[in-house]
Order: structure tokens, then sequence, then C-alpha cells
């Protein structure tokens, strides 16, 4: 008979993903993790999905109904500002022809680049990447010690592939079947079917990601029936954080 509450599965999928040789460096290891986690009532939610499953509009829901939402997306665009760290290490490295009028990063001009030179790739990601995870630690540290019983979203769109499930006391991936993928690209982004279909296959499937997470929002259908979908995970959320401050 298995016994294991739901609470016990992230932290032994932890134990284990710690041994991942693969885990960012930039995160530090077990101390920073425990700290991330923390010893309080809080709870690190990691939201993830392949690309155009609606991972901004079920954290949007999420938020609505209390939880405090770091998004990764922008925390790599607050890094590159104007005169920051990781911005002057880009313009060092790559030059001004990077920059526009005002000073901000061509973020076209320099995706071309280093789509040609996976070192230059690499490189761009070495000035970005540190000072994401620094702006991450530093949110989750304000958010907890304004609410201790806060749960906080982390949107990550390749946190699995980025191997940053450890941070985290659970992993929420938000999916849709590959025609819903399909059809909000072309319409978003203005792409062919081809090119859609291309995005999407490039990225982790859906079964090979479910394996790394333990709950599930499949945003196919209207945002009716996600909403509902977003309402019952809440409460299975507070059902985590009261049976683990039992224990």
């Amino acid at each position: 008979m298995n016994t294991t509450r739901d609470w016990e599965k992230p932290v032994r999928r932890w134990e284990r993903l710690m041994r991942l040789k693969s885990f960012p460096a930039i995160y530090g290891g077990e101390q920073t993790i425990s700290m991330l986690r923390g010893s309080d009532n809080r709870l690190l939610l990691g939201v993830t999905g392949s690309i155009a499953t609606g991972k901004s509009t079920v954290a949007a829901m999420l938020a609505e109904l209390g939880a405090r939402t770091i998004d990764f997306d922008v925390l790599s665009r607050v890094v590159v500002e104007p005169g920051k760290p990781a911005w002057k290490d880009i313009v060092a490295f790559f030059g001004e022809q990077v920059l526009r009028e005002d000073q901000t990063l061509d973020r076209e001009k320099l995706r071309d680049i280093v789509f040609k030179d996976i070192e230059k790739k690499k490189k761009l990601e070495s000035f970005q990447h540190p000072r994401i995870g620094e702006e991450f630690i530093e949110l989750v540290k304000q958010y907890a010690g304004e609410d201790p019983n806060a749960i906080i979203q982390a949107v990550v769109p390749l946190l699995i592939e980025a191997n940053m499930h450890p941070l985290f006391h659970n992993i929420l991936m938000v999916y849709a079947s590959e025609e819903a993928q399909k059809k909000r690209l072309m319409n978003r982004d203005g792409c062919t079917e081809e090119m859609a279909v291309n995005m999407i296959r490039s990225q982790l499937s859906v079964e090979e990601k479910k394996g790394f997470c333990d709950l599930m929002i499949d945003n196919s259908g209207s945002l009716e029936e996600t909403r509902k979908q977003v309402a019952k995970l809440w409460q299975k959320l507070k059902k985590i954080q009261r049976e683990r401050k039992k224990n």
C-alpha cells in the first residue's frame, strides 16, 4: 500500500534530482536550494510548459487568486536594462552594434549574431543567467519575507530543460493539444503551419515533461474551462501547504 502523501512526492523527487550533475551552478548547491524553499510555510511553484500552451494565462489566473509571480521572461529583460552589469558586459563583448539609439539592446541583431555562433551564444548566456538567478533569489526572499505563507509561482518556459526542478516544492505543467498550439502560434506570430509545427516539435514533448511535473493544467479548451481547473489547483496548493505545516 502506497502511503506517500502528496506533499512528500516532490520532496523525494528533489532528493533524487539533487544528484543531477547538470544542475545549474548559478543557483548554488543544496544550501541555496534549502534557502529558497525555506523553513516557513511558503510554497514555491515552478510553472512551465511548451510554446503557445498558455503559461502566462494560467499564471495570471493564479495571481488573481493570490499567488506572487516571478516571470523569467520579464527578468531576462530587466537584467539587461541600460547601465546594468549584464548590459555593460554584453556591450563590452559584442560592441555598440547591438545597441539601439535609446541604448537598449537590439534583441534581433543580438539574436542573429549568437544564432550563427554557439560560443558567442554561451558567452551571452554567461552574462545573463547569473544575473537572472540573482534577481530570482532576491524576489523569493522579498515575497516570503512579506508573507511566510505565500504561494510564489515562477514562470520558467525552459524549467525542465534547464534542470531547475530542484528549486521548487511543486512543478506545474501547462499543456495544450498540438492543434491548439499550432493555431495559437499561427494567429499570434503570423507564421506558417509548417513553421509552427517545427517550433512545437523542437521542444520536449508533453509526455517527456510529464514525468517531471506533479501538477497539470490542460489549456486546450476555453478560458472558462481553464479557470475552473486553476480554481481547483489553487485549493490543492492550499491543501499541500496545510498538510506540510502539520508535519
